[in-house]
């Protein structure tokens, strides 16, 4: 019986949003299932790292990098693996950056290859990654407030395929995660770009 037929997740997550994060990560992982984190190391990601591998050190940590990230994303990356000896499995897309400009470009939002931009830059890897490792269990940052699509989630969400989604700092504010960041010394970088979303209240499709 998989997961999403095991569990009742509006109730969960009534009995959930009573707990701290710290106490919702052991609750998860006492499901005993296999377990991932994603991150592409956009701002607060260090939080969720943090709290999960303190709880599992080698849960693995998928990073699918679209290969448009910016100079301080991905040296706040480096000194965030290093610091926290994170279980990293690098994805990238199967064509390079230097490649796409001269095929495709960076289309925006609005232009009709943005769909096919999206896909190939943030989709197929994490297809690609999501069927190499096959977990029943994902821990993410998604956050209430972030987009009208997550308000509509909780803490505990099902994937289109029936992985259980969990989203232990749901229910928290920047400012609670800045004084987590603070509290446990870590860092964080705000010179993020997602050029799947471009405005940072889109979607990428990713969790949709």
């Amino acid at each position: 019986m998989s997961l999403q037929q095991q569990l009742n997740i509006e109730k969960l997550n009534q009995s959930l949003a009573k707990l701290n994060p710290p106490e919702i990560v052991e609750w998860v992982l006492e499901l005993k299932k296999k377990t991932i984190i994603t991150t592409n190391f956009r701002p607060y990601e260090a939080a969720i790292l943090h709290l999960v591998t303190q709880k599992k050190p080698e849960v693995t940590v998928i990073w699918c990098d679209t290969g448009y990230n910016t100079p301080q994303t991905y040296k706040h990356a480096e000194a965030l693996i290093k610091k926290l000896g994170l279980n990293i499995d690098l994805y990238v897309p199967k064509q390079t950056v230097a490649h796409r400009n001269i095929t495709l470009g960076l289309p925006s939002i609005d232009d009709a290859n943005h769909k096919l931009f999206t896909e190939q830059v943030k989709l197929e890897p994490f297809k690609r990654a999501m069927a190499a490792h096959q977990p029943e269990i994902w821990f993410t940052n998604l956050r209430k407030g972030q987009t009208a699509f997550r308000d509509n989630l909780g803490i505990l969400s099902f994937s289109k395929d029936g992985v259980l989604k969990v989203s232990p700092f749901y229910n928290w504010s920047d400012e609670e995660l800045d004084t987590y960041l603070a509290t446990n010394n870590l860092p964080n970088e705000f010179k993020y770009f997602d050029p799947t979303k471009v405005e940072s209240n889109r979607e990428c499709g990713l969790h949709i």
